[in-house]
């Protein structure tokens, strides 16, 4: 039986900060002509039940006094975050596994990953960041019903793989709560970007993460 890691993408492999998170931000403003900060987005982040960037967005500019639907939304905000041919902000992430992490951890792990991704929108930035990455399997947005904090994908992976020992690796409360829910063990990442890292960081121990990194390249560490 294999060992398995199963990563979320966004703000575990990926830095947003620019991309998602700014995206969030300009669509609100285009909506409202309101300003919002990262900070307000984290603080919704780390309450929980903010997975879903597009419907955060609609959330936050119904409570600025904006009425527009959700499927406007989804097409100014992916306008935003993709731009034409992908120069949008998408163009702005970074790739936060240093050189050779995860061919070093697949030498022990199979690789997976979780994401509230679409499936192109992954496959892209794994193609761009790290094209020799395998992961499998990989559950999408386009793969689930219901998205985290419920565990139906990370119930998936687990059913299709029946590994030996398994770990969730994310950097939200909903990623958290969904391996609760699967009974999976989490380690949290409360990076340097993330403008309420200690909030959260208290918040993952709370809820029983069995372990809180602040960079994606001290996982080998904590797995040795």
């Amino acid at each position: 039986m294999q060992k398995l890691l199963i990563f979320d993408m966004d703000g575990a492999l990926v830095d947003v900060t620019g991309s998602y998170r700014q995206a969030v931000m300009e669509t609100v403003k285009h909506f409202t002509n309101a300003d919002i900060t990262h900070q307000e987005i984290q603080a919704r982040k780390n309450r929980g039940g903010a997975n879903n960037d597009w419907d955060l967005t609609l959330e936050m500019i119904c409570e600025r006094g904006g009425s527009p639907s959700r499927q406007e939304v989804i097409v100014a905000f992916q306008r935003i975050y993709l731009g034409d041919n992908c120069n949008g902000l998408i163009h702005y992430e970074r790739w936060l596994a240093g050189d050779g992490l995860l061919q070093r951890l697949s030498k022990r792990w199979r690789l997976a990953l979780f994401t509230g991704r679409m499936r192109w929108e992954a496959l892209y930035t794994l193609h761009r960041f790290a094209p020799q990455a395998v992961f499998d399997p990989m559950v999408c947005m386009e793969d689930v019903a219901r998205e985290k904090p419920d565990p139906d994908g990370l119930i998936n992976i687990l059913r299709a793989v029946e590994p030996l020992q398994a770990y969730y690796i994310g950097d939200t409360m909903d990623d958290c709560r969904a391996a609760q829910r699967a009974a999976v063990p989490f380690i949290g990442v409360a990076g340097p970007e993330n403008p309420l890292r200690e909030e959260l960081r208290a918040r993952f121990q709370r809820e029983g993460a069995v372990a809180v990194i602040s960079d994606l390249n001290e996982l080998e560490r904590r797995l040795a």
